[in-house]
């Protein structure tokens, strides 16, 4: 069965276009031109990926973004007109897993969908044991993260971040290799990103995110992940 993508962007032109494109390599978009369009369609149906437009005519796509990430983990890819970091920022704190400026090249959307799509869990693989780390379990197959038993909410991004920094507990990680190892492609990347990323992750599974015990920071170097992170001060 075809991956369903739900397409919400009020240039029907563009729209018509990125469907075409998606759908010869088999993908399935459904288009819609509001917000309001969108995220009724959303309640209504299921979809592997969401590619959201910033400027629609009803509802900044930050504010849809913002709905649509407190109640699924459903991958977004935001588009905008805006070239500013300062706009993809805001898009990744509010939970997008990445971000495309207009104009763009369809093959570079191609890519950095396949990226966030290939996070997801496909069914028929083998099952692999979760990771613990005292208090903190990180299930692969599940898509899920547990703090003291109650699930955690995280992007596709944010969530193959962690099993990335996991996987390679007690080893510093530079930016560019998270980088490299979460995208899966060599896609332009701009150099706060995996910072915000961090800081969404530390605000999911750190007891007190400004002081980190799981995700720490070595600095001029990147990020480690704790390999022992509960103590008795911590119970």
């Amino acid at each position: 069965m075809a991956q369903r993508i739900l397409m919400i962007d009020d240039d029907k032109s563009l729209s018509a276009m990125v469907a075409e494109y998606l759908g010869a390599l088999g993908l399935a978009v459904i288009t819609r031109p509001t917000a309001a369009a969108g995220l009724q369609l959303l309640q209504q149906s299921d979809f592997d990926a969401l590619i959201l437009d910033v400027m629609l005519p009803d509802l900044d796509g930050f504010e849809v973004c913002r709905r649509v990430r407190a109640e699924s983990d459903i991958p977004i890819l935001m588009l905008t007109a805006r070239g500013d970091e300062l706009d993809r920022i805001v898009g990744l704190e509010i939970g997008a897993d990445d971000y495309l400026p207009k104009p763009f090249n369809p093959r570079e959307l191609l890519a950095r969908l396949r990226a966030i799509l290939r996070r997801r869990v496909f069914p028929g693989m083998p099952r692999t044991a979760p990771l613990r780390f005292g208090r903190l379990e990180i299930d692969r197959d599940a898509h899920m993260v547990r703090l003291d038993g109650k699930a955690r909410l995280l992007t596709s991004y944010q969530f193959e971040l962690l099993c990335v920094l996991a996987a390679n507990a007690g080893r510093v990680m530079s930016r560019d290799a998270l980088m490299d190892r979460v995208r899966g492609e060599e896609l332009e990347a701009f150099d706060r990103s995996i910072d915000v990323h961090i800081s969404r992750l530390r605000a999911a599974i750190e007891d007190d995110p400004r002081h980190p015990r799981r995700i720490i920071t070595v600095r001029g170097a990147g990020y480690v992940f704790a390999k022992h992170q509960d103590d008795e001060q911590e119970r």
